[in-house]
């Protein structure tokens, strides 16, 4: 495996990223991409829910998508920018 890129395309990353959403936060996330948001990565801490995390289109605002599908703008954990 050495020299092979680990990276797929950001389409490919996306979808493997909304098999991990239940039902209702991936209606909600499809809601926000017309407002141009895009799910950016799933936290997973041990122990604890999965986080998925939307950024708004000019990077300047995070969320959660909670497990109801409810949008959470103050979840509790800082962004490394």
């Amino acid at each position: 495996m050495y020299g092979r890129e680990r990276r797929n395309g950001e389409e490919e990353g996306t979808s493997r990223l909304r098999d991990l959403l239940n039902d209702d936060q991936r209606m909600t996330l499809v809601e926000l991409e017309h407002f141009g948001w895009a799910l950016k990565f799933v936290r997973r801490p041990l122990f604890q829910p999965s986080n998925p995390v939307v950024f708004d289109a000019d990077r300047k605002r995070y969320a959660v998508l909670e497990a109801d599908g409810s949008l959470n703008e103050q979840p509790g954990f800082d962004i490394r920018g």
